[in-house]
């Protein structure tokens, strides 16, 4: 990472952006507040001209989801460097603080940039077709829970006269029916969009050769890794998923076992304890791996977990190799 000579921390909210520029010597040099278009973002350039501050500067915000990714493609359109840093990470680096606003925040978040420039990594733009799919997978998910709240109202028909319950019923049919509908419909189009790019068909192609990983685990692995660019290797991807343990331990006073983070993307976690079970039952060589570390009295979970990290792993070296999964217990004599 290249040093510095100003850097920009954004505070991002719903309809405005509060910024503060510091120097690499940590001193104050502007704080303003502009809306969160494209027109605010161009006025923040006007004041880094009237400033004279022309190049050589890093844009740092928090990484809000839906509300800091217009930013994100208005700085790549500029071409300049900026960094989508986490919240949790930005917060705990503040120490003791006292009080909050947006200035203050904007300000943290600059402050934040220039202590810690040796360990940020500078963000990209995911495509358009990555930012469709994530939007359609919300929407999938959104609209499964749907179908799970209307299909839980058949439950009061046993416990309800025939003439209260009737008009409720063939209004919930109705709805069933138009959810499943809209459901087949967004899966239609999540499929429209992974055929009609190259790159994401064919990792989607090899990912399915893995076995373990369905049609939605291939997909979160493409939206969660961006398409395989978010992350280098596997084990950081593990880490990201909350499947790798850690030491607990202090002193002589605190001994415990190694367990894992809680800091992870726990939807990632859950799609892939169920991929797990799916390689148990269906792959001989992890069925035959699971067996073994039973035998050898190892906890349930303990397994499964490795069992989830083997998954990933060979996700990625498929991806890597762009070639499929080869079984070799298929040719085992």
């Amino acid at each position: 990472m290249k040093n510095y000579k100003h850097y920009i921390g954004i505070d991002v909210s719903t309809k405005t952006l509060d910024f503060q520029i510091v120097n690499s010597f940590a001193q104050l040099i502007l704080h303003g507040q502009i809306s969160n278009d494209i027109k605010g973002v161009k006025e923040l350039f006007k004041q880094l001209k009237k400033h004279k501050i022309y190049e050589e500067y890093l844009f740092c915000f928090e990484n809000t989801g839906i509300y800091s990714m217009n930013l994100c493609i208005i700085l790549a359109e500029y071409d300049v460097d900026f960094a989508q840093c986490s919240a949790l990470e930005i917060k705990q680096s503040k120490g003791i603080c006292r009080g909050k606003s947006d200035k203050s925040d904007a300000r943290d978040i600059a402050m934040y940039a220039l202590r810690n420039i040796d360990k940020i990594e500078l963000s990209k733009v995911p495509e358009i077709d990555i930012l469709r799919l994530k939007l359609l997978y919300a929407e999938r998910e959104k609209t499964i829970d749907a179908i799970k709240d209307f299909s839980a109202t058949v439950e009061n028909k046993d416990f309800l006269p025939k003439a209260v319950y009737t008009t409720a019923e063939r209004i919930n049919k109705k709805t069933l029916r138009f959810l499943k509908k809209i459901l087949l419909e967004i899966e239609k189009n999540i499929r429209e969009i992974i055929n009609n790019n190259d790159g994401l068909k064919q990792q989607k192609k090899l990912l399915l050769s893995v076995p373990g990983i369905g049609e939605i685990t291939s997909l979160y692995l493409l939206l969660a890794t961006k398409g395989f660019k978010s992350f280098d290797n596997w084990r950081k991807f593990a880490c990201y998923c909350g499947i790798v343990p850690f030491e607990y331990s202090s002193g002589t006073s605190i001994k415990k076992r190694n367990r894992v983070s809680h800091f992870a993307d726990k939807k990632m976690k859950s799609i892939l304890h169920l991929a797990a079970l799916s390689a148990i039952k269906h792959d001989a060589e992890i069925q035959s791996y699971y067996q073994r570390k039973k035998q050898e009295s190892k906890p349930s979970l303990l397994v499964i977990n490795n069992v989830k990290c083997k998954i990933i792993s060979r996700a990625f070296a498929v991806v890597a190799r762009n070639q499929p999964f080869i079984n070799t217990c298929k040719f085992a004599s």
